[in-house]
C-alpha cells in the first residue's frame, strides 16, 4: 500500500507490514478492511518540533585603524610622548629556566584526558537526565541500556552487527485470519521482556485478538501479547516474558545525530531474518506520513537514511556506529512501481526518532495507551503550494480558538520550526508535549500574527 508523498520529495511513502503474500481467494484485500474511513485531506492536529539552534553572530573582524606617529621634535597636543627606549639586554650569565619537553607532553596528555572524560561524563549525565525524565511514566530507567556497547575508535559495521543481532527479532502476526501472514521486525527494549515494533506490523492481529510471535536470532519462537500501541506514532510495545534472557538494545539519542553519520539497519526484509544493511543519515526532521486506513494520522518527524530497507524491516532498529539504536525503521519511499512497498528500496527510508520512541513506550508501559498533543484544529494535508499550513476548521472551545487561530489562517512557523505544509505542522506540534505553550506564526489577510497556543493532551483509544 502506498500513499502519495506529502513532503517535498514528491515520492509515495509506503508503510510495510501487511504482508508481501497475497490473501487467499475470497478474502478481502487490506484496503477493504478499513474500520474507520478518514478524510486524509483534513486531519486533526496533534504534534512535534525540535527547536532550531539559535544562530550566533560572527565576531567583528574589521582591522584596527593604523597608528599615527607623532610629529618630529617631541610631543604635541593630541600625541603621546615618544616611547621609552627598550630595556638593555640581559648581561648576566645565568641561563633562562625552561620547562623540559617531557613535562609539556605530560601536561598536554592530562589536558586531553580531562577533555575526553568531561565529554563522556556530559554524555552520561545527559542520558541519565533523559532516562530520569521518563521515570514514573512507566519506563524503569534501571531496565534500559544506554551505554554505547562499542568505543568510537573501535566502531565498524561488523562489530555493530555482532552486537545488535542478538537484540533484534523477527515478528510474525496474524493478518486477515491467516497466521504468520504479516511479518516485520523489532528489538528487545528493556530487561523486563518488552519488544518494540511498528503498530502497522501487529495492528490487524491486535484488533482480531490474533496470534503474534517473535523469533530471535537463533530461530527460537516466543508468544507475544500487545501491551499497547499508537497509530499516531506508528509504535507498538509487545510483552514477551521469555526474551528477558536476551540482552536489550542500547538506546541512543536522536538529538546527537549528524547528517552524513554512518548507520546500520537490522531486520527481516522480505522475510529474510537477521539481515544487516548500512548507509548514512541522509536528513533529519523529515516530515513523513507513514500509512493508510487506520494509520492515516501517522506522521513522523523522521530520520531519513539511504541504508537499504524493505518490506519486513518495519519495526527494526536503525543503529549508529557505536551500537546505539537511534530510530525505528518505519517507511520507505517508492518509485510508484508497486503496492505496499513491493517495488523495494530506492535508497530513501525513514525511521521514527528514538527520542520519541522512549516517550511513547513509557506512556504505553504505564497505562497501555499513548498520549499526544493537539491544538483542536484541522489542517489541509493535500495542499501543494508549500506556503504554509492552511487551517480548515478551528474547533470551538479548543486551545487553537483560545489562542486566536481562525479558519483560513496559514501557519508558517511552530515555535522555531518553519512550516511549509499541513504535514509539517502536524509533525512540528507532535515534537512537543501536552501542556507546553507554543508560539505560532500565522499569515492572515496578508498580515503576520504571533499567537500563543497551549497544547492539549489527547489519548489514543485503540482496541
Amino acid at each position: 500500500m502506498t500513499q502519495e508523498p506529502q513532503d517535498d520529495q514528491s515520492r509515495p511513502i509506503s508503510r510495510w507490514a501487511p504482508p508481501s503474500d497475497v490473501p487467499p481467494a475470497g478474502q478481502p484485500s487490506p484496503d477493504d478492511l478499513v474500520d474507520d474511513e478518514r478524510d486524509t485531506a483534513e486531519v486533526p492536529l496533534p504534534g512535534m518540533p525540535a527547536p532550531a539552534a539559535a544562530s550566533v553572530p560572527a565576531a567583528d573582524t574589521a582591522p584596527l585603524p593604523p597608528m599615527v606617529p607623532p610629529p618630529p621634535g617631541g610631543s604635541l597636543p593630541g600625541f603621546d610622548a615618544p616611547p621609552a627606549p627598550p630595556p638593555s639586554p640581559r648581561t648576566d650569565s645565568s641561563p633562562r629556566r625552561r620547562v623540559p619537553g617531557p613535562i609539556w607532553a605530560l601536561a598536554a596528555a592530562v589536558a586531553f584526558l580531562l577533555g575526553v572524560l568531561g565529554g563522556y561524563a556530559g554524555g552520561v549525565l545527559e542520558d541519565q537526565d533523559d532516562m530520569s525524565s521518563l521515570a514514573g511514566g512507566g519506563l524503569d530507567p534501571g531496565s534500559i541500556e544506554t551505554d554505547a556497547p562499542l568505543e568510537g575508535d573501535d566502531a565498524s559495521i561488523v562489530k555493530v552487527a555482532a552486537t545488535l543481532l542478538p537484540s533484534t527479532v523477527q515478528i510474525f502476526a496474524e493478518y486477515q485470519g491467516v497466521e504468520d501472514a504479516a511479518t516485520g521486525s523489532g528489538f528487545v527494549f528493556d530487561r523486563n521482556g518488552h519488544v518494540v515494533t511498528n503498530n502497522h506490523v501487529v495492528a490487524d492481529a491486535a484488533k482480531a485478538k490474533g496470534s503474534i510471535e517473535v523469533v530471535d536470532h537463533k530461530g527460537r519462537r516466543y508468544k507475544a501479547d500487545v501491551v499497547g500501541r499508537s497509530a499516531v506514532y506508528d509504535l507498538a510495545v509487545l510483552d514477551v516474558p521469555e526474551v528477558k534472557e536476551l540482552e536489550p538494545a542500547s538506546l541512543g539519542s536522536t538529538s546527537r545525530l549528524r547528517i552524513g553519520e554512518g548507520v546500520v539497519a537490522i531486520g527481516s526484509p522480505l522475510g529474510l531474518s537477521s539481515t544487516v544493511t548500512s548507509g548514512i543519515v541522509s536528513a533529519l526532521q523529515r516530515p513523513v506520513s507513514t500509512g493508510q486506513t487506520e494509520d492515516d494520522t501517522s506522521y513522523i518527524n523522521a530520520v531519513q537514511t539511504d541504508a537499504a530497507i524493505n518490506p519486513g524491516n518495519s519495526g527494526g532498529p536503525l543503529v549508529n556506529l557505536v551500537g546505539q539504536v537511534i530510530g525505528v525503521n518505519s517507511a520507505i519511499a517508492t518509485a510508484g512501481g508497486g503496492e505496499g512497498g513491493e517495488s523495494g528500496s530506492i535508497g530513501v527510508g525513514f525511521a521514527i526518532p528514538i527520542d520519541q520512541v522512549k516517550v511513547t513506550a513509557a506512556q504505553i508501559l504505564k497505562t497501555g495507551k499513548a498520549t499526544y498533543p493537539i491544538v483542536g484544529a484541522s489542517v489541509d494535508v493535500q495542499a501543494a503550494d508549500h506556503n504554509g499550513a492552511l487551517i480548515s476548521v478551528v474547533e470551538a472551545g479548543s486551545p487553537a480558538a483560545a489562542g486566536g487561530l481562525k479558519d483560513g489562517d496559514r501557519v508558517t512557523k511552530v515555535g522555531d520550526v518553519t512550516v511549509t505544509d499541513g504535514i509539517g505542522m502536524i509533525v512540528a506540534i507532535r515534537a512537543h508535549q501536552p501542556g507546553e505553550t507554543i508560539e505560532f506564526t500565522v499569515m492572515r489577510n496578508g498580515a503576520r500574527h504571533e499567537l500563543k497556543i497551549k497544547l492539549e493532551a489527547q489519548t489514543e483509544n485503540l482496541a
